[in-house]
């Protein structure tokens, strides 16, 4: 081989070589190491953030949060493939996006979730209960249906026979001996006129978000299984490796060391200790 074929073999092989660095095996499973959390207000992404991230850090991962300022845009994301998984939704609240839009995403483990609660308004206690007493309880559908669930499940108001408790309203209501006053409103407004109302009705994810104590909880729910947050993510992921990475990290003994450390208080439950 002459000298000059010999230069341009080398220049092949370094050009080839640069290639592979590039575009090979290396630059895929970097790329395949790439989560990104499609985020919403609340206390959920806020616990994969601070106690699931380090974990998937240290298995090699790299976790970008997508913040959104609802759930239906994270979960619009999450169905187009713009982000990869989602923490802030329970599978009543799936299941229902999917009818409605059509969409193709899956829950893969239940997750931490802070039960919804009758809450301290004017008065401070059940044995202040008296007839005609104002509860003021959330006017979104769900959690509409949980607030009454909560009060029938604790002998408040009786709920007709056979009723769907995911749809309970009002007309539900078969017996009301305290006649009890129900105000409808948007939940987020609640924390801030609840010593307006003798009682509240709050989804835990408000409570949290504002601050209110959890001792002021006079009832929590016993949360339904369709009302336990789930792990999210879209159908076509749910066997790729990292769904399995997330899903162990949140059964892993680290994360509920950290988990126990923020629950002190005991606001949140967990699928096997609701």
């Amino acid at each position: 081989m002459t000298k000059k074929k010999m230069i341009w073999l080398i220049v092949g092989l370094g050009i080839l070589l640069l290639a592979f660095l590039s575009f090979g095996p290396k630059h895929k499973t970097s790329k395949s190491k790439v989560i990104t959390v499609a985020t919403a207000p609340g206390p959920y992404s806020e616990l994969f953030m601070n106690g699931i991230k380090p974990i998937l850090e240290k298995e090699g991962y790299t976790v970008k949060s997508k913040n959104f300022s609802n759930l239906l845009n994270a979960d619009i994301a999450l169905d187009n493939n713009e982000a990869d998984l989602s923490v802030d939704q329970h599978s009543a609240y799936l299941k229902n996006f999917n009818k409605e839009k059509k969409g193709d995403l899956t829950g893969i483990i239940k997750i931490p979730t802070i039960p919804m609660g009758l809450y301290q308004g004017a008065k401070k206690s059940l044995a202040a209960l008296q007839d005609g007493d104002r509860i003021a309880v959330p006017e979104d559908a769900s959690n509409k249906a949980r607030a009454y669930r909560i009060l029938s499940q604790n002998g408040l108001i009786r709920l007709k026979d056979g009723v769907n408790e995911v749809t309970v309203t009002q007309k539900d209501i078969a017996d009301n001996p305290k006649n009890l006053q129900f105000t409808e409103i948007d939940s987020s407004t609640i924390p801030r006129v609840k010593d307006e109302f003798d009682y509240v009705v709050l989804p835990g994810s408000v409570a949290y978000a504002a601050k209110v104590p959890a001792k002021e909880n006079l009832l929590k729910e016993k949360v339904m299984d369709d009302y336990y947050l789930v792990l999210t993510v879209n159908k076509v992921n749910k066997n790729k490796k990292w769904v399995q990475v997330v899903k162990h990290a949140y059964e892993s003994e680290e994360f509920k060391r950290y988990f126990e450390s923020k629950n002190e208080d005991n606001s949140w439950v967990t699928a096997d200790k609701s």
